[in-house]
């Protein structure tokens, strides 16, 4: 069996840890770079490079940004009342993408997964309810994925959040639109406006 240069398999190695890339995907990618001009190459290692450096958390919403506070905490004119909780940074670009949204974010950064040894200490809960009990929120609209484990984190947090005891404090939880199992991440925009504009109190 011929054995693949050091160099080409342990790219292939490495690529195969991103999400939804299998062995043959990877090699695939492997052997494009290969063909490419050392430049694109180049660029594109570096961008990677600047992923960690420049990118930041931001320090209220726990998104992605180049400063301390996105460009949606930093907007004044975003209504604070208004709270939706996403499992990804990712999410908030497609709620953004739909533009009619005008409220804020909080990330998670992540679901309940006992199976992957997730816990509700592993992500940004105790941050979510500090907000609750400091902020002027009127709604929390829980946006985590229609997953097994998207609907569970749901749960918890309402349950956390019932805790509390803010009796004028409205839960509404994202709905039709999206079926059982849906990413945030892939669907489209039309679909996602409507899972918005058709949440319900929960």
């Amino acid at each position: 069996m011929v054995k693949l240069p050091k160099a080409l398999s342990r790219l292939v190695e490495l690529l195969q840890r991103l999400p939804g890339v299998g062995p043959k995907s990877a090699a695939r990618l492997v052997f494009y770079l290969l063909r490419t001009p050392r430049e694109f190459n180049n660029d594109l290692a570096l961008a990677i490079s600047d992923l960690k450096e420049k990118v930041k958390i931001c320090q209220i919403c726990f998104g992605v940004s180049e400063e301390e506070k996105c460009a949606v905490c930093s907007d004044k004119n975003r209504d604070r009342s208004q709270l939706c909780v996403v499992e990804r940074a990712d999410d908030v670009l497609s709620f953004e993408a739909i533009g009619g949204y005008r409220g804020v974010y909080h990330v998670l950064g992540g679901v309940i997964n006992p199976l992957d040894h997730v816990g509700p200490e592993d992500i940004k809960i105790v941050e979510l309810l500090d907000k609750v009990r400091g902020e002027q929120i009127q709604e929390i609209i829980i946006a985590t994925n229609l997953t097994m484990e998207g609907e569970a984190t749901a749960l918890y947090i309402k349950k956390k959040i019932e805790n509390l005891n803010f009796g004028n404090l409205k839960i509404t939880r994202i709905g039709s639109g999206l079926p059982m199992g849906a990413d945030l991440g892939f669907a489209d925009l039309a679909t996602l406006e409507k899972a918005l504009e058709g949440r319900r109190v929960w």
